[in-house]
């Protein structure tokens, strides 16, 4: 009997075909351990043997300018202060800048203790720190009970506010409770002291002069698949807030995030620029949700699908907003008459708006 054909395409076609932007990419929520875990899991025989060979063969020469990577787990993976550390070497990481958030997942709310709040405040004092999350409340799975969920987000909201730390917030068929926590324990306009860089291309710790500037935190509603109304009340009530998009959009299942698409780029006044229209993210939440659309530029592979997702693939979720927002995608008429967006104005958008919510 013949050995079974594996459906996993080979590892190659990780690295991407030329993608529809090139402009410089921030993926602003990004699982880099997992992602490497994953790797290793599904190419057990792979060519990349840590995680920093693996990032640098992924992302060269694909504009992969920052990642915003997301430690959410209870107990505290102690690894991070490595990747964090080695970000004052920008070699090490293949000439991408590393930040990282870090909180407690909604899932592992029941395990959330004095320990790992200790871990969690000790990790905020890194100087790549850029927030607290993802946390939230997810009622899709209800992996811990949901008082407990309610208690621990909100319990994890004070800190970060007390901090003023941007807030990555994960919320799963919670819409209600996400919304009243958020409007209790967040003041509409989030602030902190931040110091600022007094000019480009040094990395903030290493600032030899600094200004400290009040500016407003970002919000970052990450991977956002629930109602449109509900991300509208929140983007109504919180000026500084941003729905996080990733490959997910491109998935037929998943009418509601498109919509949110095509309500804010139709909803807002005829003198208003793009960039005040498109209050987004672009995300991936690697390793998982490789855009579909990708899909269309690996014919090599029809009908695999790949095990991996990474941060390069961030350009095909932009082509697919801009599509959106176009009427391409349904087959529909133009959203806005007379704008023609493209991949290469939402990455801008969205590269725009990281610098707001992250600093980064």
């Amino acid at each position: 009997m013949g050995k079974k054909k594996s459906s996993t395409p080979g590892e190659e076609n990780l690295l991407l075909p030329e993608p529809p932007s090139k402009l410089s990419i921030v993926d602003t929520h990004t699982h880099v351990a997992s992602t490497f875990e994953f790797y290793q899991h599904r190419y057990k025989e792979g060519k990349h043997a840590t995680v920093f060979e693996f990032i640098k063969a992924m992302y060269q020469g694909r504009s992969v300018d920052a990642v915003v990577d997301v430690w959410c787990e209870a107990p505290v993976r102690k690894y991070w202060k490595g990747f964090a550390d080695a970000a004052a070497d920008k070699e090490k990481w293949g000439g991408m800048e590393y930040w990282f958030v870090m909180g407690v997942h909604p899932h592992d709310a029941k395990s959330y203790t004095d320990e790992v709040e200790s871990d969690i405040l000790e990790a905020m004092k890194h100087p790549r720190c850029v927030g607290w999350g993802e946390m939230g409340l997810d009622y899709h799975y209800d992996n811990s009970p949901r008082e407990i969920q309610q208690e621990v987000f909100a319990r994890q909201l004070r800190h970060a506010v007390r901090l003023g730390k941007p807030l990555t917030i994960h919320t799963r068929e919670a819409d209600d409770d996400t919304e009243r926590i958020l409007k209790a324990e967040v003041p509409k306009d989030h602030r902190n002291r931040l110091l600022e860089k007094p000019w480009e291309g040094q990395d903030r710790e290493s600032d030899s002069e600094v200004q400290s500037l009040e500016r407003s935190v970002g919000i970052h509603i990450h991977c956002f698949t629930d109602s449109p109304g509900f991300a509208q009340r929140l983007l109504d009530h919180f000026h500084n807030l941003y729905i996080g998009i990733t490959g997910v959009i491109t998935y037929a299942t998943n009418a509601d995030t498109s919509t949110v698409i095509r309500n804010m780029v139709s909803s807002a006044s005829k003198d208003s620029t793009p960039e005040s229209r498109l209050r987004i993210l672009l995300e991936t939440d690697a390793p998982y949700m490789v855009p579909a659309n990708l899909y269309d530029d690996l014919p090599a592979i029809k009908g695999k699908k790949l095990p991996v997702c990474h941060s390069a693939m961030v350009p095909w979720t932009a082509k697919f907003v801009a599509d959106l927002a176009n009427g391409v995608e349904g087959g529909s008429d133009p959203v806005v008459p007379g704008t023609q967006w493209d991949a290469d104005l939402v990455m801008k958008i969205a590269r725009d708006n990281a610098r707001k919510v992250y600093g980064v």
